[in-house]
């Protein structure tokens, strides 16, 4: 499964030019940089593994992705997360909902045993059919995905004649902006802790290799919580979708906010690779619904 590389639009938001990586618009369930992290599973022959096992929250973007990748193989995808509340299992819905409708299987552990289980899936791992994905993507695997990404980029900064180009992308794990700086050593990679600070996302991407010299972390100046409802929040997202472009609310408002407060410290050209996602913003919005934040 190889796609055409992704659209560059220009997005005017606030009165100035930014360039957008659509690869929000590469697939309804893979797309962002789940299609890149999971790009080399994509181009895998069904017979290589049978099973596929994974772990982490209950409404991720990556869990969906990985399930929808295993529905079109027919893998079996088994997921580990930690104990889902009463109520949620009364009313199933969002990303949860569609992985299982897709065949996943969950497997539900208490937050005490939870450490201990996903070291128990690592031993699985070694079965030769059986492969393990890290929570978020976070894997060597997604290298070759973001190679692409990569070069696309580069391909469209020729063919358009940029000199000067500051490349954004939010980071969970980092994963996509680490492999993204050492593809392209020529550029600026910026990114922002979305799940912890920067001390967590530095200790995500020494897991990775040494940090790229060419890869920027940039803090807000108000501390976030990650899943937590903000007002702020909120008002971006909206802002930004009636200027046409709709980005999600769990990594993508946190990167421009950050982003618009250090304008004045990038250089050249903007280009802000969408890392999808959308799909989780009915969650999302239900939660600042029941917060009383609509």
């Amino acid at each position: 499964m190889k796609l055409s590389p992704s659209a560059i639009e220009t997005f005017l938001f606030r009165g100035r030019d930014f360039y957008v990586k659509r690869d929000d618009t590469i697939d309804p369930l893979l797309s962002g940089n789940k299609y890149r992290k999971l790009y080399t599973l994509l181009q895998t022959a069904p017979q290589d593994y049978t099973k596929i096992l994974s772990y982490g929250g209950i409404q991720s973007n990556a869990m969906l992705s990985i399930a929808a990748l295993c529905h079109q193989k027919g893998w079996e995808f088994h997921y580990t997360a930690k104990t889902i509340p009463s109520s949620v299992k009364r009313d199933v819905t969002g990303n949860l909902k569609m992985a299982m409708e897709l065949g996943m299987k969950l497997h539900e552990v208490s937050p005490a045993d939870y450490d201990a289980e996903i070291a128990l899936l690592r031993s699985k791992e070694s079965e030769s059919t059986t492969l393990l994905v890290s929570q978020g993507g976070a894997d060597p695997l997604a290298q070759q995905g973001v190679e692409v990404l990569a070069d696309e980029i580069r391909a469209w900064k020729k063919e358009n004649r940029h000199t000067s180009l500051t490349i954004v992308t939010p980071s969970g794990t980092g994963t996509t902006a680490y492999y993204l700086a050492q593809a392209l050593p020529e550029h600026t990679i910026v990114t922002t802790p979305v799940i912890g600070d920067s001390a967590y996302l530095l200790t995500q991407l020494a897991r990775l290799g040494s940090h790229p010299e060419n890869l920027q972390l940039l803090q807000s100046e108000k501390k976030y919580h990650f899943g937590k409802p903000y007002a702020e929040f909120l008002k971006l997202y909206r802002e930004l979708k009636q200027s046409g472009l709709e980005f999600d609310l769990l990594y993508g408002t946190k990167m421009w906010l950050v982003l618009l407060e250090n304008m004045e410290s990038l250089e050249g050209d903007i280009l802000y690779v969408h890392s999808g996602g959308i799909i989780g913003n009915e969650t999302m919005l239900e939660r600042y619904v029941y917060k009383g934040m609509s």
